[in-house]
């Protein structure tokens, strides 16, 4: 298959997926379900704008658009916060899905022409983008209240016992860290450049931490006992009157996309902020890992000193190594995918639950921003924490090991969860 077929049905595969998640009435797709998240109609024509922008007007705004400036501004996430989007004049549902149509079609003529040595890292970028903004829809989606729209989700494969709670041991040395064009031409810039760094033994999870294991830290009054968390976690703890993981019922049961239903114990735990990770991590004697540690126990191979494209190699994901593309609606239960293992023995990495780790945004040494100069460059001097490995919402043909991924300590809408870690 060429690059420009690849790219046609990555592109085509994104858009089918959107328009899923949409596929709702017009009063439902202006709701705001939460202050956090912004109502579906928004992220629909904003997934079409940006596309327009980067594939048809080469990523310069003063370029004339389709839309007028005032109705582009509408869509420009820099300038609208979330909490107020609802009340903007948007685009109705039916011009959204009608103007994504005509960029669409626009953009896979200009695809079409593309010369055959072009890797074409915009189109890249436009289905990276389209499938994080479906993951953001799921997770507003998550957040609403009243009868489901979506199902449980389809079948995963059953876990192992037995594997909850240990870990594997990762050699100190040197490796290889983040990627290049060459070798990941879609990558995005925060990910590169590839380069050497030295990081000491370690040991680390070789599964997620479960929602059985999260249960004896609440039985424990976790929640309670300062000691556990730092004082700027703690302070958030009181202020949020936080008592378990988000979406967890007093009666033991939990609620996913409004269904109510019991916790399962082997599942990894997802919803909980930086703050209740990092004093899950204490109280269990242990600490978070850092983002360089977990890439290095996900792709290093130390037989061949050389990193591997997945944890389990080179071939591309499928539903027997890593739980991904959203279908699930949730996380697979811990030794779910053997068969996944990175060269050190960690398993579900990829997929499943984004995982803290200890790392705050910063760029790579020679981090070069790319056509999206917004994408990470305004985040670098925040309060944020780095998250790796994806979860089971993230398409898996746009998820890398070097991917990484951020938010404030304090946010637990999204599909979040913890691997430990502990100095060898």
């Amino acid at each position: 298959m060429t690059v420009r077929e690849t790219l046609a049905r990555e592109l085509t595969a994104a858009r089918d997926r959107t328009l899923r998640l949409v596929d709702f009435d017009d009063a439902e797709l202006g709701r705001q379900y939460h202050p956090l998240m912004s109502p579906l109609v928004w992220d629909l024509a904003h997934i079409g704008q940006q596309e327009e922008l980067w594939l048809l007007r080469g990523g310069n705004p003063d370029r004339p658009g389709m839309l007028s400036p005032d109705v582009e501004r509408l869509y420009d996430a820099f300038v609208h916060p979330r909490a107020r989007r609802a009340d903007l004049p948007l685009l109705p549902p039916t011009d959204a899905r009608a103007y994504c149509r005509t960029v669409r079609n626009q953009a896979l003529d200009t695809l079409d022409a593309l010369p055959d040595e072009d890797r074409g890292f915009n189109f890249g970028l436009v289905i990276s983008h389209e499938n994080q903004h479906d993951e953001t829809m799921l997770q507003a989606l998550n957040l609403r209240a009243g009868p489901p729209l979506l199902d449980r989700g389809t079948p995963l494969p059953a876990g192992r016992p037995g594997v909850a709670g240990t870990s594997v041991l990762v050699p100190g040395g040197e490796f290889v860290l983040g990627v290049d064009a060459v070798t990941e031409p879609h990558s995005l810039d925060n990910e590169r450049p590839a380069h050497v760094v030295d990081i000491p033994a370690f040991r680390i999870g070789r599964v997620p931490v479960t929602n059985g294991e999260w249960q004896q830290f609440v039985d424990d009054g976790g929640y309670h006992q300062p000691r556990w968390w730092s004082q700027a976690g703690w302070a958030h703890r009181m202020q949020a009157s936080l008592l378990a993981p988000q979406f967890w019922n007093p009666d033991g049961t939990r609620t996913r996309f409004g269904h109510v239903e019991a916790i399962a114990a082997d599942e990894p735990v997802q919803h909980v902020t930086y703050f209740e990770a990092e004093a899950y991590a204490a109280w269990a004697g242990a600490r978070l890992p850092t983002e360089m540690e977990w890439e290095k126990a996900c792709v290093w191979d130390p037989a061949v000193g050389a990193r591997r494209r997945y944890p389990w190699g080179s071939s591309a994901p499928t539903a027997q190594l890593a739980n991904l593309g959203g279908d699930a609606r949730r996380p697979a239960p811990v030794g779910a995918y053997p068969a996944g293992a990175s060269a050190y023995g960690a398993e579900q990495l990829l997929g499943d639950v984004w995982e803290w780790t200890s790392s705050p945004l910063r760029p790579w040494p020679g981090f070069t921003p790319m056509i999206y100069e917004r994408y990470s460059q305004p985040f670098f001097d925040g309060d944020y924490r780095v998250l790796r490995g994806g979860s089971w919402a993230v398409a898996p043909n746009i998820l890398r090991p070097s991917f990484r991924n951020w938010d404030h300590p304090i946010r637990r809408q999204i599909f979040s969860g913890v691997r430990l870690a502990w100095d060898a």
